[in-house]
C-alpha cells in the first residue's frame, strides 16, 4: 500500500490521542493520528516522524501521521494500513491461508457476535483471518496489546468457536517495522490476552506474525517471525 505526498516532520505533543503537533519545515501545523493506542515510546518530543498531506474540504486537518523514525527504525503507526496491506497480500496469493488459491478475499465478515476482518474462500474451503497491528517494540521483541483489549479477547473467542464449527482461523500480527526478533503477548499490559491467546492456538487457531518492508511513503507485508507464548 502506498501513501500519497509525505512529508518530513518532527514530532512536538499530542494534546489528546486523535491529533500531534508537528513542525514541517519550520512551521506547526496538526496532524490526525490513526492510531489510538498509547504510543507513548514512538512518540518523545523532537521524534522524527513522518506526515501524508492530503488537503480536503471536509477534514479539520490536512496531515496525518503515518510513520515514525524510532532510533533508526522505520516504524508504520497508521492503524488501517495493517488490514490494507493483509487485503492486498491475500489477492494478490502473496498470504495464502487455504490449501487452493482463494476465490473470493471478503472484509468485515459477521460471526457470531463480532465482524472479523476477512473471509477468504477457496472452493469450499472457508478460512477467517483477524489481523491486529503490532507497533510496540523493545530490544527486538515485540509485543500485543499494548493497553488492554477487550474486543480482542472476543474474537479470540470467535475465532475459536468457527474452527470448532469446521472453519480455518488465523490471527495474523502485522508487525509495522521491518526488523524484529519475536512476538510475544504484552503480559504486562493485559495478561487476560496472552492466555486467551494460548487457548486459541490449542483450539486449533493458527498464528502467525508477519514483518513489514517499510519506508515513509509504502508499506508491504513480508516475512515471518517465531511467536513465543
Amino acid at each position: 500500500m502506498k501513501y500519497q505526498q509525505v512529508l518530513a516532520a518532527r514530532f512536538l505533543e499530542r494534546p489528546n490521542r486523535f491529533i500531534a503537533r508537528c513542525l514541517v519545515e519550520g512551521q506547526e501545523v496538526t496532524a490526525h493520528v490513526p492510531n489510538t493506542g498509547r504510543c507513548r515510546e514512538l512518540l518523545p518530543p523532537g521524534a522524527q516522524v513522518y506526515l501524508e498531506y492530503r488537503p480536503s474540504p471536509g477534514r479539520k486537518t490536512q496531515y496525518t501521521l503515518v510513520a515514525v523514525d524510532k532510533n533508526g527504525l522505520l516504524i508504520n503507526m497508521d492503524s488501517q494500513a495493517p488490514n490494507r496491506v493483509t487485503e492486498e497480500a491475500l489477492r494478490s496469493g502473496f498470504l495464502q491461508v487455504t490449501q487452493a488459491p482463494a476465490d473470493r478475499v471478503r472484509r468485515e465478515v459477521p460471526f457470531g457476535s463480532s465482524r472479523l476482518d476477512f473471509l477468504v474462500e477457496a472452493g469450499e474451503e472457508r478460512a477467517l483471518v483477524e489481523v491486529k497491528g503490532v507497533t510496540l517494540e523493545e530490544a527486538g521483541e515485540v509485543r500485543f496489546p499494548d493497553a488492554p483489549t477487550l474486543r480482542g479477547l472476543r474474537h479470540l473467542e470467535e475465532l475459536g468457536e468457527a474452527v470448532r464449527q469446521g472453519w480455518t482461523a488465523y490471527v495474523l500480527f502485522v508487525v509495522q517495522m521491518a526488523r524484529a526478533d519475536h512476538f510475544v503477548p504484552n503480559n504486562a499490559a493485559q495478561p487476560e490476552f496472552g492466555q486467551a491467546l494460548r487457548a486459541a492456538r490449542e483450539q486449533g487457531v493458527r498464528l502467525s506474525a508477519r514483518l513489514c518492508r517499510v519506508t515513509p511513503e509504502e508499506l508491504t507485508l513480508g516475512e515471518e517471525i517465531p511467536i513465543f507464548l
